[in-house]
């Protein structure tokens, strides 16, 4: 999945991750989780191999439960020993030992987007509890909601002073790796139940079509990512389910 990489010791701590990195490293994932998703972006824009595991989230094993703490995905095999949790943290860990680094290098740059990843959490909430409603009156009261995080998203892109397409410029950052999953849920969601939100921050869709256009994002997930999203309104008994083709059923298999 992906061509090897080319490491290199951007870190200061002391291990090398040529040698952790021997045999290709292991995500573990849910099938539509798009915290992994953030982790598997990263992943391929680096191009680094990788062998990934779909966890049974209704079945979660003994061993996957041992090295996550939270019983949470990703959790991230380095070797036979190591084993990473959280999507930030694996993500920054990505980026201190494989080429080429996402971060920018000037540090008030790299603490700018730290500062923005760390708002991915209500960004990501406004939408995923909005896609999880459970009547029209939940969604339509959730859907409000979206603009407050957009415009503040849409702002930041407009002050970032370059010319895209992505965040810090021409080149993929963690940042978008963050951000586009999310992204890619709203656009799901959207497309279900159009919203006409999005629409109304140029900056923010701009950045959202070019993210859903990069190829380490068309690639970080299994084929049938959005069938397989919507089988989940189905089995979730979201009130998005009525919007869903049966057709779709079986997709998350």
């Amino acid at each position: 999945m992906g061509a090897d990489a080319t490491f290199h010791r951007l870190n200061p701590y002391n291990f090398n991750l040529e040698k952790t990195m021997s045999a290709k490293p292991m995500l573990c994932s849910f099938k539509t989780c798009p915290w992994v998703q953030r982790a598997a972006i990263v992943l391929r824009a680096k191009n680094i191999e990788y062998d990934i595991t779909y966890i049974d989230r209704n079945n979660r094993p003994d061993w996957f439960l041992k090295i996550s703490p939270h019983a949470k995905v990703p959790v991230l095999r380095i070797g036979e020993n190591d084993a990473l949790f959280e999507s930030n943290a694996i993500a920054e860990y990505l980026d201190e030992t494989a080429a080429p680094q996402l971060h920018p290098a000037d540090p008030v740059a790299r603490a700018r987007n730290r500062a923005w990843t760390d708002y991915v959490p209500t960004f990501a909430s406004a939408i995923s509890t909005t896609a999880y409603s459970d009547t029209e009156e939940e969604f339509t009261k959730r859907a409000a909601k979206i603009a407050e995080v957009f415009g503040k998203l849409n702002d930041a892109l407009s002050k970032r002073g370059n010319d895209g397409p992505y965040f810090n410029g021409p080149k993929m950052s963690l940042v978008d790796a963050a951000y586009a999953p999310f992204l890619q849920r709203y656009t799901f969601m959207d497309r279900l139940r159009p919203l006409g939100i999005i629409e109304k921050f140029p900056y923010l869709k701009a950045w959202r079509d070019a993210l859903l256009a990069a190829p380490a994002v068309k690639a970080s997930t299994v084929a049938n990512i959005e069938a397989a999203w919507q089988e989940n309104m189905i089995i979730n008994k979201r009130w998005l389910k009525q919007y869903v083709s049966d057709s779709v059923i079986g997709s998350g298999a």
